[in-house]
């Protein structure tokens, strides 16, 4: 029986999409599936709908980092918060593509990019030497200015935007996204044939739309 497909859409400034990164092969585990790793813009994402990021809105931000260091204990993950955040990933997203020929991604390529921003706390993210230490690392077979990894990078935020992914970390499957890390459970039973999933865009499709604001409105 062929594998189920998954698309895992991620950028590596989001400790969302770190945690979901470090817990989902338990969440998976024991299915037949194909992960393929495809690192985006979030920002591109916030753009394109016109919203800010979770750490850029106060109380929001502070917030978030609480949640997340919850989260990672209560999972068992190490997870520590950098010195500046939110920082530009552009870097970060442009050497993971360039560690190919072909700008495809694979778990260790991801997992060392995740572990420099999120495992080595106070230290800054974007901070030259350590880029050119990682650089260094994972021994790149593009440079990551090289203007075909850069489109790369242009095209995989597009084609996510199109598909309809509205933010990271996002599970695409067939036909379905599924976002954030608390929704691996559901991924997961998707994925096993759980029949709910025959009924339940019927039911979504049912509710109108009620008050829209104006982007921006108050």
């Amino acid at each position: 029986m062929a594998s189920t497909p998954i698309t895992f859409y991620l950028d590596f400034i989001s400790p969302y999409a770190y945690l979901a990164f470090e817990t989902l092969p338990r969440h998976l585990a024991g299915l037949n599936v194909s992960v393929r790793y495809e690192p985006i813009l979030f920002a591109g994402l916030l753009k394109h709908h016109g919203q800010l990021g979770p750490a850029e809105i106060d109380g929001k931000r502070e917030w978030t980092y609480q949640q997340v260091l919850w989260q990672a204990r209560e999972a068992g993950v190490r997870l520590e918060l950098p010195a500046r955040h939110p920082f530009n990933p552009l870097a970060l997203l442009r050497l993971a593509r360039a560690c190919s020929a072909t700008g495809e991604v694979d778990r260790t390529m991801c997992a060392a990019v995740f572990h420099h921003v999120w495992c080595h706390g106070g230290e800054a993210a974007d901070d030259m030497d350590r880029l050119d230490k990682l650089v260094a690392q994972c021994q790149p077979v593009r440079s990551p200015h090289d203007p075909t990894v850069k489109q790369s990078l242009i095209d995989a935020t597009q084609a996510a935007i199109e598909r309809g992914v509205f933010g990271v970390p996002t599970f695409a499957v067939h036909d379905r996204l599924f976002w954030g890390c608390d929704s691996l459970p559901m991924l997961r039973q998707y994925v096993s044939g759980d029949a709910w999933f025959d009924t339940d865009r019927q039911q979504v499709a049912q509710v109108a739309s009620g008050v829209r604001r104006a982007r921006g409105a108050t």
